[in-house]
């Protein structure tokens, strides 16, 4: 077939929503419903309003004209800059869906990019359906090839992979030929970037959006005729090489793989019931369970020690978050924080919440430990394991193969996606149109423009 780009471009464009599995199907609106949702409640954090500030300064005042809306504050703007505002707010919060595949989360990239252009160019609800099938299949078989050591280098794969999901994605719903759908894949590695060191600050969501405006552009550039490398992933200075190194990765996977599984079928997607990275949750199930099962409070508890995997701890280990964003990576704080509430919900991520005194003196006896055991060559890395010695002297353990939610395995409980859903919309929309856009979108097969969603929306609220 060619090179990486060419095979990937051929394969996204010879897709059809009737020969998609089902299940990969009404596993994407899923996915599209729960990005919408937490894009919503993203929409006050401080990387989002952020990123509104600079774009209305930028543009002299005001945003720059177009007919996309912006989910925060429902104002319209160019398909870019809607696609890197709702990009940055739909993982401000860190509680958008996850996938083990990838190494980060496949829907953030590509939901704020498909749904801005599809809403600009009045394009039907089934191709948005099938561009996010093409994106999250071509990211999540790009993360095979190039993971773990593309993540434990310091890569966002979040970011990385999700600009080359985006693009294609992008491509495939302004159908684009297969030589330019080559050459916007080719060039998305030219604009991908994001770096693990700024987890924990506003910029880790702000890859996000970054990455949803880039994917975006590759295909508009490719589009309008700008060329790249068609072996921008296999050049001896190309995607594999730079970003990983020589030996580091394999291309091969890509095509061995692709559709087989369906990333979207298994592994599928790990949808959050916890507003904190993916990597403490394991050790949140864990420890809930534990005090459950034998009737324990906050004030029960003498010493807890959390043994994950290490490449789950490399960026959980935070004894001492300094603000409510990097109290998102602190195995220590959420553990204390369930302990203390029962629960870990978006409010214990305020910065007056991470030095709350009482919690402050709990993580003191929290210890985050690795498990000594670990394989670091398995995807079995999303466990943990708790042990908690009482006031009384009493030692308990408890353990998790895999978070709540995480696999198909473990999943949400029943009708759990709809209320967070509804959650998360609610400081924004009415009841009557939450459930207009819950609808809109589990039905997104039937939508002929999409257009329409945004516009009868904001007509409600009005």
């Amino acid at each position: 077939m060619g090179s990486v780009a060419e095979f990937l471009a051929a394969r996204v464009l010879e897709l059809d929503l009737a020969t998609v599995p089902t299940l990969a199907v009404d596993t994407a609106k899923l996915g599209i419903l729960d990005t919408i949702g937490v894009t919503y409640a993203g929409s006050d954090e401080v990387s989002t309003q952020g990123v509104l500030k600079a774009l209305t300064e930028a543009g002299d005042g005001r945003l720059a004209p177009g007919r996309v809306t912006v989910l925060a504050n429902h104002a319209k703007t160019s398909a870019l800059d809607a696609a890197l505002l709702n990009g940055t707010a739909a993982h401000a919060l860190d509680f958008d869906d996850c996938n083990n595949t990838m190494g980060g989360h496949p829907s953030a990239p590509i939901v704020p990019a498909i749904w801005s252009l599809a809403e600009g160019h009045r394009l039907d609800g089934g191709r948005l359906l099938l561009a996010y099938v093409a994106g999250v299949e071509v990211e999540t078989k790009v993360g095979l090839a190039v993971n773990f050591h593309h993540y434990e280098k310091g890569w966002h794969p979040t970011a990385t992979l999700g600009t080359i999901g985006a693009a294609a994605a992008c491509g495939l719903l302004f159908k684009l030929t297969h030589t330019q759908l080559t050459h916007a894949i080719a060039l998305s590695t030219s604009m991908a970037c994001g770096i693990k060191a700024n987890f924990g600050t506003p910029t880790k969501p702000f890859h996000v959006g970054q990455s949803a405006r880039q994917g975006m552009l590759a295909a508009l550039l490719a589009k309008s005729g700008m060329e790249a490398n068609p072996l921008a992933f296999e050049h001896h200075q190309g995607f594999g090489m730079v970003f990983n190194g020589e030996g580091l990765f394999d291309l091969s996977k890509i095509e061995k793989h692709w559709g087989q599984p369906w990333d979207l079928v298994e592994p599928g997607l790990a949808f959050k019931q916890h507003p904190c990275c993916a990597s403490t949750h394991p050790a949140i199930d864990a420890l809930m369970a534990l005090m459950k099962k034998h009737q324990l409070h906050a004030n029960d508890l003498q010493q807890v020690t959390s043994y994950t995997h290490p490449r789950r701890l490399a960026h959980t280990n935070r004894p001492d978050p300094r603000n409510g964003l990097d109290g998102k990576f602190s195995v220590q704080y959420v553990l204390a924080r369930a302990a203390l509430k029962g629960l870990v919900s978006v409010n214990d991520f305020s910065d007056q919440a991470v030095f709350d005194s009482e919690t402050r003196a709990l993580m003191k006896k929290i210890a985050a430990l690795p498990d000594p055991n670990a394989d670091m060559g398995s995807y079995e890395h999303f466990y943990a394991h708790i042990r908690v010695t009482t006031n009384t002297g009493e030692v308990l353990e408890e353990s998790v193969d895999r978070p709540v939610g995480r696999d198909r395995d473990h999943p949400l409980p029943e009708g759990a996606l709809d209320r967070k859903f509804m959650a998360c919309t609610e400081k924004r929309l009415r009841p009557e149109s939450q459930r207009y856009l819950h609808q809109r979108i589990m039905s997104l097969e039937n939508v002929s423009d999409m257009s329409i969603i945004m516009n009868e929306l904001i007509s409600m609220e009005e």
